[in-house]
This record gives C-alpha cells, sequence and structure tokens, in this order.
C-alpha cells in the first residue's frame, strides 16, 4: 500500500527510498520485530482472560521438573499478523511471489489455526483431521505450482554471462523463459533442469512432462517442510530460532537470485522479481525474533499449530519461488532429522512388536526429547522395551537443547549457502 502511494508521489522528496528493495526489507523486518512484541504482549493478556491455554507437558515426564501448564497457545496469529502488515504496507503488492507468499501464509494459517481451535476448545487432543491437512497442502502446493508454470510473470533467465567491454561491465542473459531448472549443491555445474530427465519423451513431451514432475515436487516440499516444522515446536524458543535462522538464509539467496550481478557471480538463474520475497522474509523473521521475546524460555506463550505449520509452509514456498528447493535438505537439516526421527522411531517399533519385542531407536521422539529423557522415564512406561542409542552423557536441559539446535541451524545456513561456490 505504502509502495504504491509512493510510486504516485514521483519526486516527493523520500518517495524513492521505496524504490529500494534493502529499504523497505529493513524497514518491514523492524516493523514485523515491534508488531510482534507489542501484539504479543496484548495477546496473552487475552488469552489468559479467556482462559485459552494447552496442557503441553506436565512436569512428571520431564527430569527437570519443568512443567507447562496452563500457558496460552494459538500464538502463532501474532507470528502471522507481524508478517502480513508489514507485507502490506512495504511490499508490492502487484509482484506474483509476494502473492503466492501471502496466499501461503493465510492457506496454511487458517489450517493451522482450524487445528488448534478443535483441540483447545472441542477438548479433541488430536486436532483437524489429518487428511485435511494433507488436502489444504496439497491445495498450496497446486497453486504455487501452476502458477510458476502459467503465469506470465513467473519466468527466469537460466544464465547470465558477464564480460568488460571499455572499461564497462556488460551482462548477457539468455532468453527470459518459463523454466524447470534448479540449483543443486556439491556439482561443478550446479543448475540442473528437471524436464532433462524425460529426454526420452521429446523435446515437447520431457517439457510438460518436467512440469508435471516440477508441481508433484512442489506439493512434497510443502508438506514436508510444513511438518517438519511442526515437529520441531517442541520446546521454548525451539522453532522460531531455527526457522528465523533459515529465513536469514533464504534472504541471501532471494537476493542472488533476483539480482543480476549476484545472479553471474554465483552462477544461478536470475529471476526478475524475486527480489521482492526480500521484503517479505524480512518481516518473516522479524516476527519471529519479536515472537521469541515471549517464546523463549520460560516460554509465556505457544505458536501451536497455526505458527508452526505456517512457518514450515512459507520456507518451502519460498524456496521452491527461487528455485532452490534442493537445498532444503541442508537448510532444513534440522527439520529432516527431525521428521526421520519420527519415522524410523515408529517403524521399528511397529516391526520388533510384531516380532514379540519392543525396540526403539531412540529414548523419545522427536529428536530433541530423546537428549531431556532418561533410561528410567523410558522404563516406566514401558519396562520391557530396549533401545538403541542411549546415550552416555548428562540430560540437558531444554534451553540448552534449544541453543545447540540452533547454533546448528546456523552452521546449516553457512554451507548451504557457500554451496552456490562449491563447484
Amino acid at each position: 500500500m505504502i509502495y504504491e502511494l509512493f510510486q504516485l508521489l514521483g519526486d516527493v522528496p523520500g518517495a524513492r527510498l521505496m524504490n529500494y528493495i534493502s529499504f523497505r526489507a529493513i524497514v518491514a523486518g523492524v516493523m514485523g520485530l515491534c508488531i510482534s512484541i507489542w501484539v504479543g504482549r496484548w495477546f496473552i493478556e487475552l488469552l489468559k482472560r479467556k482462559n485459552i491455554s494447552e496442557t503441553q507437558r506436565d512436569e512428571k515426564i520431564d527430569p527437570f521438573n519443568v512443567a507447562k501448564k496452563g500457558v496460552p497457545t494459538m500464538g502463532g496469529v501474532v507470528i502471522i499478523a507481524a508478517m502480513l502488515i508489514p507485507c502490506l504496507l512495504m511490499g508490492k503488492l502487484s509482484n506474483v511471489y509476494m502473492v503466492l507468499m501471502l496466499i501461503t501464509t493465510v492457506i496454511l494459517g487458517a489450517l493451522g489455526f482450524a487445528d488448534d481451535y478443535i483441540k483447545t476448545f472441542r477438548g479433541n487432543k488430536e486436532g483437524l483431521n489429518g487428511w485435511v491437512k494433507i488436502a489444504g497442502q496439497i491445495t498450496l502446493g497446486l497453486i504455487v505450482g501452476l502458477t510458476l508454470r502459467y503465469s506470465p510473470e513467473a519466468t527466469m533467465h537460466e544464465r547470465v554471462t558477464s564480460h568488460i567491454e571499455n572499461n564497462i561491465t556488460v551482462f548477457e542473459k539468455t532468453p527470459e523463459v518459463k523454466s524447470t531448472r534448479t540449483t543443486i549443491p556439491f556439482v561443478k555445474e550446479h543448475n540442473f533442469n528437471y524436464a532433462d530427465m524425460f529426454s526420452f519423451l521429446g523435446e515437447s513431451g520431457k517439457y510438460r512432462a518436467g512440469w508435471i514432475f516440477f508441481v508433484i515436487l512442489t506439493i512434497l516440499v510443502v508438506a514436508a517442510v510444513s511438518n517438519g516444522a511442526n515437529l520441531n515446536d517442541g520446546m521454548d524458543g525451539m522453532c522460531a530460532g531455527n526457522s528465523a535462522i533459515i529465513g536469514v538464509a533464504l534472504i541471501v539467496l532471494a537476493y542472488i537470485s533476483g539480482n543480476v550481478v549476484f545472479s553471474d557471480y554465483f552462477d544461478v538463474m536470475y529471476i526478475p522479481g524475486s527480489e521482492e520475497l526480500v521484503v517479505f522474509m524480512a518481516s518473516f523473521v522479524g516476527a519471529l525474533i519479536g515472537f521469541l521475546w515471549w517464546n523463549g524460555f520460560p516460554a509465556q506463550v505457544f505458536m501451536g499449530d497455526t505458527g508452526s505449520l505456517t512457518i514450515g509452509g512459507i520456507i518451502g514456498v519460498c524456496a521452491v519461488i527461487i528455485h532452490k528447493e534442493l537445498l532444503l535438505p541442508i537448510l532444513c537439516g534440522i527439520f529432516l532429522m527431525e521428521s526421520v526421527s519420527v519415522i524410523l522411531q515408529t517403524q521399528v517399533y511397529k516391526f520388533t512388536k510384531k516380532k514379540g519385542m519392543r525396540m526403539r531407536v531412540w529414548k523419545r521422539t522427536p529428536l530433541h526429547d530423546h537428549y531431556r529423557t532418561s533410561m528410567e522415564q523410558v522404563l516406566r512406561n514401558d519396562p520391557t522395551c530396549k533401545v538403541l542409542f542411549q546415550g552416555k552423557g548428562p540430560l540437558l536441559h531444554e534451553s540448552k537443547i534449544v541453543l545447540r539446535f540452533c547454533i546448528i541451524t546456523l552452521i546449516l545456513a553457512a554451507i548451504t549457502i557457500l554451496t552456490l561456490k562449491i563447484r
């Protein structure tokens, strides 16, 4: 809104500042941080008055006797508000990528809110039916994938080269096209086209097949990252802290993709208009940092599925838009570890139970719970159970686990960006 207004002002002093992505991103980030802190206080007081809380954890299952009773939930509403307001004010609302991110926030925010509402107000701990969540994620993936396929604004230059001519750097770009080209890490030519996997279908056939594959992959990315963030939301400040770091990395990647100079330098696709994602992700990071004001240990509010599902979906969609989705296993390594730990734990336990024994891979899952769980706690609930990885070190307080997981995410974010130069 403000962006469009300043465009109408023309030569009014200060109006041209809105043309700079850096200026709008910084303002959006600061606004997101301030709104999150200010609205957070008001929202927590409101939730307490309405007695809207969730029994998150009994102190009996925590070795440090940390109770999580009566803490307000659905704090994800604060995060969403702190993201949307700066974007609506500072963002270029005619940009197709900004619109996709806003749609992502609304759809997944609504799904998460419905899930929290059912858990909190209807007393159903299962929350929203899992198939409804999957349907929502599939719908969002289709919207994103098909928009990137058919929108005339969603194009890219597959390669940018430069040379010096008369002491001036001249950039040469390949034609602006629709493409399923993406970035892969740790290889010399780290740009790969999904359509090339279907070369046996001929030129037209491989193009169509490439896009079908891309849309399906988009759905999988949205679902995987969204659910991974949801699993990571189990300790005070865990999901918000990790996601803020991931968001900063995506700001860097989005800026590179939307800048012809850096696209040439890092040898990645140049995607005109994707620089607008810098504004959105800046508000995303600001909102999460502001939320940590209330969500850091000991938490005064939980984000709930309203926040975690939305956060994961935003990360996944942003990566897909800038065609960096194959970097997510590195960048979101913590989310991946959490998801894999749950899957392995469940499957191994089911398999060994059929064989007449009970075996766990870790003491508890998601993985972060393993480090604060003692064998005495495991055997108290399941006396005949065996644990493959018991661990030898002392049990860790959740604040230390959160800090260490955030440090790991910071390292993974640095590696993700460095992969652009490893070729």
